[in-house]
């Protein structure tokens, strides 16, 4: 089953253990879930206010509430 998940983190989450930092996923686009891996920069730059979808290839595109 699809569904669409409203996220409007654009950076990860930092956890700071003992020895080094771990950044979770907040932006929902990380192939390595939990863990960010820099995909979050693809949606910096998304304009306030608007919903956007990713297809496989991390493709945007806008969706008309």
């Amino acid at each position: 089953m699809s569904r669409i998940v409203r996220l409007n983190a654009t950076g990860p989450i930092k956890i700071v253990p003992q020895d080094k930092p771990i950044f979770i996923c907040a932006c929902g686009l990380t192939k390595n879930a939990p863990f960010c891996d820099g995909s979050h920069k693809k949606c910096i730059d998304e304009p306030e206010g608007k919903c956007f979808t990713y297809n496989a290839d991390q493709v945007r595109t806008e969706v008309a509430e």
